[in-house]
């Protein structure tokens, strides 16, 4: 993957993180971004002062409105878009891409119509021919630390081990470590459902409640990933890795997290139109509860914690209510 170019698709904090390490490796990055009065920002000023102001862009960073500009002559695409655009610029992309186009999702989310991943997305839209060609990033990786070059360490989930390994060097910095994994799904669930386990964490925050609580809400979090992950088709031992328990704790406790923040609104009393009315980026957790909830029904699993956040979410359950029947359970073994 030497003097390649590389294209990423979508411009916000994570996306513009991750052209800029690139770019900084020596890499001729394109950015896209669906938004032109943003891409005007980013060309006029060589920094994303929305979401990552102060981080200037390296010169081999070009941007980009028209995603057919983006994509031309590029061997890999990054997507770093919110879950719910991905549809849409996945059936764009496979409309004038090659079938041997190189795609790495940095998305977090899952469709709530047809509840795949992003990855089966790629699968559905460009065919079962793209599989050893995808991979995901994931992992504890706040892009304000990043970008800051505080030491991080990722994921990398894929089939083809030679695609992991080349991605694993590609990314590699003396901050930024990479493993690889090859439970694609496994890696891709564990990303998006954590932010689930986030909006609960946020709103015990808002309520007002402690450590013990929030311990207990990420441990018996953990669970329910792993109870539908492995439905799914995930590995059991991917959740205690860097996409899950990793990504869940940094996620459920960071002033940096999105879902987090969301679900301390939630527990101040505010509803969700007023929280998200507050937000400047997409908290994922949103809608993935939404899906999750739907792939429980569909299940028969029990995932008592992404319940009550749904019934709070879309239902109106008040917050403190949806603790006291969590509480009040039917007592039973750990495991």
């Amino acid at each position: 993957m030497e003097n390649q170019r590389i294209t990423v698709l979508g411009a916000g904090s994570w996306g513009t993180t991750l052209s800029i390490l690139l770019a900084e490796k020596g890499f001729d990055i394109y950015l896209w971004d669906y938004l032109a009065e943003h891409i005007k920002s980013l060309k006029a000023y060589r920094e994303n002062r929305r979401y990552l102001p102060g981080i200037r862009f390296p010169e081999r960073i070009s941007l980009a409105f028209s995603l057919e500009e983006a994509v031309r002559d590029t061997e890999i695409i990054i997507l770093a878009i919110p879950s719910h655009a991905v549809r849409e610029v996945i059936g764009n992309l496979a409309a004038i891409c090659p079938e041997d186009i190189f795609i790495l999702s940095g998305v977090k989310g899952i469709d709530t119509d047809t509840l795949q991943t992003p990855s089966q997305i790629v699968i559905e839209c460009f065919g079962p021919g793209i599989k050893e060609k995808i991979a995901v990033l994931s992992g504890p990786s706040h892009a304000e630390e990043v970008s800051r070059k505080l030491p991080t360490v990722v994921v990398v989930g894929t089939l083809n081990q030679d695609y992991g390994k080349s991605l694993q060097n590609l990314f590699l910095t003396p901050n930024f470590r990479v493993y690889t994994n090859s439970d694609l799904i496994g890696v891709e669930l564990a990303g998006a459902l954590k932010n689930i386990i986030a909006l609960a964490s946020g709103i015990s925050d808002g309520l007002g409640f402690g450590d013990n609580t929030k311990s207990a809400i990420i441990t018996r979090g953990l669970v329910e990933m792993i109870r539908l992950g492995v439905d799914l088709g995930a590995k059991e031992e991917t959740f205690f890795g860097l996409a899950g328990i990793g990504d869940l704790v940094g996620t459920c406790t960071s002033k940096h997290s999105r879902n987090r923040q969301l679900g301390e609104m939630l527990g101040r009393g505010l509803s969700l139109s007023q929280a998200l009315g507050r937000m400047v980026q997409v908290a994922e957790g949103v809608k993935t509860t939404q899906a999750a909830y739907k792939l429980s029904q569909e299940l028969n699993l029990e995932l008592p914690i992404t319940e009550q956040i749904h019934d709070i979410l879309f239902k109106g359950k008040k917050p403190f209510e949806a603790v006291t029947e969590l509480m009040r359970r039917e007592v039973k073994p750990e495991r």
